[in-house]
């Protein structure tokens, strides 16, 4: 596919909580389309009915919070534009991953801790447990920075955290070259969430709970009413809104330009060397924060190719942006990962491809009040993923107890610990 070069953003100075360099700048983006279209212009028994509840947005943020206020006994309606797991969403992918690293981030630290929590509550309800359990590598080419502060982050918190030299990287990862590499660690109770199929599993949770899964393309949010206008003119209403649009927000939000941002970003599959698939499914996930510009690397589990990303936000494009990516860009992921991978040119690529995130240029994930009766939970920056159930129930509790609801914005930003009350107890 014929698409525009992929810009990347320059790189300032220091990097994000999450581990990325801070976005240069943020830019405008996205818009919605979404299963069946009713014939009538009302939906029958959603609009006055007290509880209901409105989301707009099938990735796991929509699907999460879906989940957790149905499970309350509240009508769920959820609109989605694309099938689901929508191939365009922001969601969709092999792998997404949890890892407690987040540099001097304690408030987020600790909220991973309390997302394993609601991952497992979600596994017992789905019967399976999609996640593989994965110990992170971190590697930095200078000392200092997002590493240094992670370590001390996680020893503080009582997490083993072990120290590599580039001897005992080379002995340990022969697939590495520890050649540049100034600082690195190993930490544990990290893993690969299997993004498509937890999406998937999550539909049909959402429906045994009687959510009822709508497709249709929203033209326009009114927070004051709790209601969508569809693209073919009707409405939908309920009792309480649920903006989880991705990086379309920005476009049906007008309030959000300036501080979230469609992000075009680049992944390359591999299938590892001949031979050599299962010590590749054996490694960490990898984490590389290079001053030149930092990959991810997630090995290949459960069937899954492995996986190369780009650490940068480009914060270019639009969320109707074609995702296939172009020969060029997948070259420049790959060459990120080329200094780290010694066999990286035995490997096969078997594809590439971008998503779209929508970006908050600290990475902090905004759930917010757009009224007295609307939220919108946006800003998930491409480390959101992790958090979508724990976030799905803590705004879940606040629907049931209101006198939460002033504590959630605080909270998903990392900024503050959760309200008392509004998770349940360990």
């Amino acid at each position: 596919q014929a698409l525009r070069p992929r810009v990347v953003a320059p790189r300032p100075q220091g990097l994000t909580e999450a581990g990325r360099p801070r976005p240069a700048r943020i830019a405008a983006a996205g818009a919605g389309r979404l299963a069946r279209r009713p014939t009538s212009r009302h939906m029958p028994g959603m609009s006055d009915i007290p509880g209901s509840a409105l989301i707009l947005g099938g990735g796991i943020m929509g699907l999460s919070a879906a989940w957790a206020v149905a499970r309350q006994g509240t009508a769920v309606r959820l609109v989605e534009q694309d099938p689901i797991p929508n191939p365009r969403g922001a969601s969709h992918d092999h792998h997404r991953l949890i890892r407690h690293a987040y540099g001097p981030s304690l408030a987020y630290l600790r909220m991973v801790e309390a997302a394993h929590g609601a991952w497992d509550l979600l596994w017992a309800e789905l019967g399976e447990r999609l996640m593989v359990d994965a110990d992170v590598l971190a590697l930095a080419s200078s000392p200092g920075g997002w590493l240094a502060e992670s370590r001390a982050a996680l020893r503080a918190e009582g997490h083993a955290v072990q120290d590599l030299g580039p001897a005992e990287l080379a002995r340990r990862f022969p697939a590495l070259s520890p050649d540049g590499i100034a600082d690195a660690f190993l930490a544990g109770r990290g893993g690969v969430l299997l993004a498509d199929r937890i999406l998937a599993a999550l539909l049909r949770r959402c429906l045994a709970l009687g959510v009822t899964v709508e497709r249709a393309r929203a033209a326009a949010v009114d927070p004051g009413h709790a209601r969508l206008r569809l693209a073919d003119g009707t409405w939908r209403k309920a009792e309480l809104l649920l903006v989880a649009a991705g990086p379309w927000a920005p476009r049906l939000l007008p309030g959000l330009a300036g501080r979230v941002a469609a992000s075009r970003q680049v992944t390359v599959f591999l299938e590892p060397p001949p031979g050599a698939r299962e010590a590749w499914a054996a490694m960490p996930m990898l984490l590389d924060l290079s001053e030149s510009g930092g990959f991810y690397l997630v090995p290949p589990v459960a069937g899954t190719p492995a996986k190369i990303g780009d650490h940068r936000f480009s914060c270019q494009g639009d969320a109707e942006d074609d995702r296939a990516a172009t020969p060029a860009e997948a070259a420049a992921i790959l060459a990120l990962a080329r200094p780290r991978l010694r066999d990286l040119g035995a490997c096969r690529v078997l594809g590439a491809r971008a998503c779209y995130y929508e970006v908050e240029p600290r990475e902090r994930i905004l759930l917010e009040p757009l009224g007295d009766r609307a939220w919108v939970l946006t800003g998930t920056s491409g480390h959101g993923f992790k958090f979508g159930p724990l976030l799905g129930l803590g705004l879940a509790r606040a629907m049931a107890a209101p006198a939460l609801r002033a504590g959630l914005p605080g909270w998903a930003a990392g900024e503050a610990p959760p309200p008392a009350g509004l998770l349940p107890a360990a």
